[in-house]
C-alpha cells in the first residue's frame, strides 16, 4: 500500500452498508401496517447507535 493510502477504510464502509441493508430488509419484513414500512429506512439508518447506546447502557449500568 502506497503511503498516505487511505484504501484500508473502505472495508468499514462496505461493512457499514451491508448492515443498513440487512436492517432495512429485516424492518420491512417485521412491519405490519403503513408506517412501519415508511420508518424502515430511517430505523435502519440509526441501529448502529441504538446498538452502542444500549451496549454503554448495559456496560455502566446506567
Amino acid at each position: 500500500m502506497a503511503k498516505g493510502s487511505d484504501a484500508g477504510g473502505a472495508g468499514g464502509g462496505a461493512v457499514y452498508g451491508l448492515g443498513i441493508i440487512g436492517a432495512a430488509v429485516y424492518y420491512f419484513s417485521a412491519g405490519e401496517g403503513f408506517w412501519d414500512f415508511v420508518l424502515a429506512i430511517p430505523k435502519a439508518l440509526v441501529w448502529p447507535a441504538i446498538v452502542a447506546y444500549e451496549l454503554l447502557k448495559s456496560f455502566y449500568g446506567g
